[in-house]
């Protein structure tokens, strides 16, 4: 059934004059005429009494109205609120970050929520591979994830993350050890490959290409337990400069420097997945970006 019939029976009834509601329909008193006939045809029963004070609801009718009006109530605000869609400017916005933007990603989430404080917008650790995962399956709007990214995915690069050496504040007396010196008198403290692919593999990288052998590994689920056995003396831990925003009492960071000791951070997005809130979003990013450029300079 056309909306068109229900919204010319509502307002028909409401008006009680063919001519009024024509013209608040805007079209002409015949096509408003052959519209409640189609209706009362649809639904097998006459709905308006006709006579020289103009269409006076039948029984029927009265009982078909409050029920009329409530539909093209809804229709008017679901048309409504796809157009806010459409705009971007409601809705849910699903994101993922990492221990490498725990600051940035934040501090962009802050800065969209100021120009579209009527969207939702949810924030979840997840590692770069899953993210990319759900990126793809659509699961995810945007991720701000370790680079490059798989295709088909698009990104665009925030910035530069770096291996740091974690170590026991009670240790730093000895700073002047080189990475190499800590890890053959310490135990390496590391992140399970299934929790951090992206870190294990950095990680390996750097250790082969620098000629690296911890004096032995033991891996944990987290990065918050890592830093706490950090913290106990257990070992030592490579991990992304970035710790430093979640940094406990009793660990100090110290550089790493050497090849596959950095890589670059940013976010991505499925271009194949039209999306006008997540295209906001991104407006939101790339214009922060551009305006602490020009701050810098």
């Amino acid at each position: 059934m056309d909306i068109k019939l229900l919204r010319a029976f509502v307002t028909l009834a409401r008006l009680g004059n063919y001519r009024a509601a024509a013209e608040k329909l805007c079209i002409t008193q015949p096509a408003l005429t052959k519209q409640i006939q189609s209706l009362e045809f649809h639904c097998g029963m006459t709905l308006f009494q006709r006579g020289r004070q103009g269409a006076r609801l039948t029984i029927s009718g009265h009982q078909l109205l409050e029920q009329a009006a409530g539909v093209i109530a809804h229709f008017d605000s679901f048309v409504s609120q796809v157009a806010e869609i459409q705009r971007g400017n409601v809705g849910v916005l699903n994101l993922g970050f990492g221990v490498s933007s725990f600051r940035i990603a934040p501090k962009m989430v802050a800065g969209f929520r100021l120009r579209f404080p009527q969207v939702q917008v949810s924030l979840n650790d997840i590692s770069s591979v899953v993210q990319y995962q759900r990126l793809a399956e659509g699961q995810l709007q945007a991720g701000f994830v370790r680079l490059p990214a798989p295709e088909p995915l698009s990104s665009r690069v925030l910035a530069q993350e770096n291996l740091v050496l974690a170590v026991a504040s009670e240790g730093s007396v000895s700073v002047t050890r080189s990475t190499g010196d800590w890890l053959s008198q310490c135990r390496l403290l590391q992140l399970t490959k299934i929790r951090g692919e992206g870190l294990f593999a950095q990680i390996t990288m750097f250790l082969k290409a620098n000629q690296l052998v911890p004096q032995s590994v033991s891996e944990a689920d987290d990065i918050q337990t890592l830093l706490a056995r950090v913290s106990a003396g257990e070992g030592i831990a490579l991990l992304p400069a970035s710790v430093a925003n979640i940094l406990p009492q009793g660990v100090s960071l110290h550089p790493v420097v050497g090849e596959n000791s950095h890589w670059q951070t940013g976010i991505a997005w499925d271009p194949r997945i039209k999306d006008p809130l997540r295209d906001n979003f991104l407006d939101t990013v790339f214009n922060m970006l551009t305006s602490a450029s020009k701050t810098d300079h």
